[in-house]
């Protein structure tokens, strides 16, 4: 994937610090090859990430170097570069939810919006978050994805969320999974599906794909209710909402089909039959991404202008401090957000923009 001649700069956000994000950056950090072709920064408090370092085993030894958004310096394997978050929430306990692990995730994530939109940077890499413990901390929103969007000035719907699962060392390709609701109750998610939604959700797939497949994608749609819904025996959602939007895709020109059933569509995906499935809501689509390959797994952000990645697991407060956490997805998280920036520069409109949603 070519890079653009000024190295994209990219910052990496921790998530909720009481979980494994500073763990799996800072093991990221000194083994991704982005190094060569960017310029990455860390957006954490030092101190935090110097307790990281010296408490979890296993992790390299790092030096710690504070700078701003705007220092042109290139960033180096040996040496965290770290840009202080505006706000310092409180002192965080490790392990555990908190509203101080909430306040410093949102904090972390406002800061990195902000050297995005001033043109210091031009993605975003998060780390996983706890929705209970942003609440906590007074954050009315579901996560990262409809933060982002309403920072942007945009509605939650302006905004899809999607696992891209890379091919296996020595393999190309890959699968992209974007779903057409959000995080939300099922009883909800189902109320808020249409077809406006769904054609929506593929269109920002087909959209993306080309940049990490490298042709015109092939796609599907997965059906609602089990066996398709059978003619309607259990189900007129795949005739009334579904079908009609995959019609309406396939008239733009995409190479999609759809409604198909999701027990065998993602079994067709996983063999290479399909590059990208709009799937309806988030277990459809993030149960079988993760059972085929969690830890190389990655969430991008669709429909903002901006480019952002995360890994697609938890905070794992359980295994904290063990040194067992896996950076897989956070390299993987890192490598996609430096090809998605050099296919898709930032809209300047966007880059002109005032503060929105503080």
């Amino acid at each position: 994937m070519p890079h653009p001649s000024a190295p994209t700069t990219l910052v990496i956000t921790c998530g909720d610090p009481a979980g494994i994000g500073p763990e799996v950056v800072v093991a990221a950090w000194s083994r991704t090859a982005a190094h060569d072709h960017a310029r990455l920064r860390v957006v954490a408090p030092a101190d935090m990430l110097a307790a990281t370092l010296t408490s979890t085993p296993g992790l390299p030894r790092l030096a710690l170097e504070t700078v701003t958004a705007d220092d042109p310096r290139p960033s180096r394997a040996g040496t965290l570069s770290v840009i202080e978050p505006a706000f310092r929430p409180e002192p965080v306990p490790r392990g555990c939810i908190s509203a101080a692990g909430g306040a410093a995730a949102i904090a972390a994530l406002e800061t990195a919006f902000r050297a995005v939109r001033a043109g210091h940077a031009q993605a975003i890499v998060t780390g996983p978050l706890n929705k209970e413990a942003i609440h906590a901390a007074g954050h009315d929103v579901p996560g990262h994805t409809e933060w982002l969007a309403r920072a942007c000035g945009l509605p939650d719907a302006a905004a899809s969320m999607m696992l891209w699962l890379p091919a296996r060392a020595g393999g190309t390709g890959g699968l992209g999974v974007v779903h057409a609701t959000l995080h939300e109750a099922l009883r909800e998610a189902l109320g808020h599906l249409s077809t406006a939604s769904i054609g929506a959700a593929g269109q920002r797939l087909a959209g993306v794909l080309p940049a990490l497949v490298g042709r015109p994608p092939r796609l599907a749609v997965a059906a609602l209710n089990p066996h398709g819904g059978e003619g309607g025996l259990f189900g007129d959602e795949e005739a009334r909402i579904v079908a009609p939007a995959v019609r309406a895709l396939a008239a733009t020109g995409l190479d999609v089909v759809g409604p198909l059933p999701a027990d065998t569509l993602f079994l067709q995906a996983s063999q290479g039959r399909f590059d990208g499935v709009v799937a309806l809501y988030h277990d459809q689509g993030h149960i079988p991404v993760k059972l085929l390959g969690m830890h190389r797994a990655v969430n991008i952000t669709l429909g903002l202008p901006l480019v952002r990645t995360s890994v697609a697991h938890g905070t794992a407060f359980d295994i904290v401090g063990t040194g067992t956490a896996d950076p897989s997805s956070m390299l993987a998280a890192i490598d996609v957000a430096c090809r998605l920036a050099a296919a898709s520069p930032p809209a300047a409109s966007f880059m002109d923009a005032g503060p929105r949603g503080f």
